[in-house]
């Protein structure tokens, strides 16, 4: 008692519904992109102005957990020396400072 009009109702898949399938995947893509790509992007941008702003008497702490003071600083170079302990100076990788404590005294004027 089943007719063959039932069987010929399905058809194939139209343009809308194959695009509509791909909303779920690009809302996902933007959620992600304003909680975890932007900030990150943000973090790295900060973190490279206060890489490049390091002077002299700036204490810094090293991502290794050393805490010193900046005794020279090359603006070529990709490093700086720093005091961690009266007479100790060691060189450090400029990338590898994540964090400025105290501001030292402002570049002089040459």
């Amino acid at each position: 008692m089943i007719t063959p009009a039932f069987a010929q109702a399905t058809g194939a898949a139209s343009g809308a519904d194959v695009a509509l399938q791909f909303v779920p995947f690009v809302l996902i893509f933007v959620i992600m992109y304003f909680l975890i790509l932007r900030p990150q992007q943000r973090r790295l941008k900060d973190h490279q102005s206060m890489v490049k702003n390091l002077r002299r008497e700036d204490t810094i702490v090293t991502t290794g957990g050393l805490v010193g003071r900046v005794t020279k600083v090359l603006d070529d170079a990709a490093e700086i020396e720093v005091e961690i302990a009266p007479n100790v100076r060691v060189k450090v990788v400029r990338s590898m400072v994540s964090e400025v404590r105290v501001k030292g005294a402002p570049v002089k004027a040459s």
